[in-house]
């Protein structure tokens, strides 16, 4: 273990999340479903089978971290406009 400081690029991770949500986003939308509906389920069970498997959507919503997400959607609703 080294004693360095790490920088993150955050840009980069929101941009990452927001894809991987649009994306997981159209696919429930294309099968039908509520894609808001089914993507709070997700976060708050994390139950992947409310994502479907369609254009990958369940596997590309399990790289994100659920309590990154929460994190960042809250921090993204309280910013000032």
């Amino acid at each position: 273990m080294d004693d360095f400081t790490r920088q993150f690029d955050v840009v980069s991770k929101r941009a990452e999340t927001r894809e991987i949500l649009s994306t997981v986003y159209e696919a429930l939308r294309i099968k039908g479903y509520n894609p808001v509906n089914q993507i709070v389920g997700y976060i708050l069970s994390e139950d992947p089978t409310y994502i479907t498997n369609y254009n990958n959507a369940r596997s590309l919503i399990c790289r994100l971290d659920r309590d990154e997400l929460l994190q960042e959607l809250v921090s993204y609703y309280l910013e000032p406009r």
